[in-house]
């Protein structure tokens, strides 16, 4: 196999876990979840929760990320990916619905 293949392959499984990172936040995205700066703040449950952590991890690794906590590092990869998956306009991630939560918390 060619450098360039490699390569090119690479970058098709970084393009494929950052999309599936951004579905899985997706998924338990509920709009009024928001921090007093403004930032959203998302609850990912287990197991999702196990997976999103790995990927993070590899990312911050992958792009050389470090911060003063490991949430700082996880934030800045969590925002590599997220740019990353950006790329891809008409991705159907970007036109998803998220999910929405009843009074009792539970996911409608």
């Amino acid at each position: 196999m060619l450098a360039a293949e490699k390569f090119e392959r690479a970058a098709v499984l970084g393009v494929a876990m950052a999309e599936e990172m951004r579905r899985l936040l997706r998924l338990h995205l509920v709009p009024a979840d928001r921090a007093r700066d403004g930032a959203i703040v998302i609850d990912v449950p287990y197991p999702d929760a196990a997976v999103v952590m790995a990927v993070l991890d590899v990312a911050a690794d992958c792009f050389g990320e470090r911060g003063a906590t490991v949430e700082e590092t996880r934030q800045a990869a969590l925002e590599k990916l997220l740019q990353l998956a950006g790329f891809d306009v008409e991705s159907q991630l970007n036109f998803a619905a998220p999910a929405t939560r009843d009074r009792a918390g539970a996911r409608g």
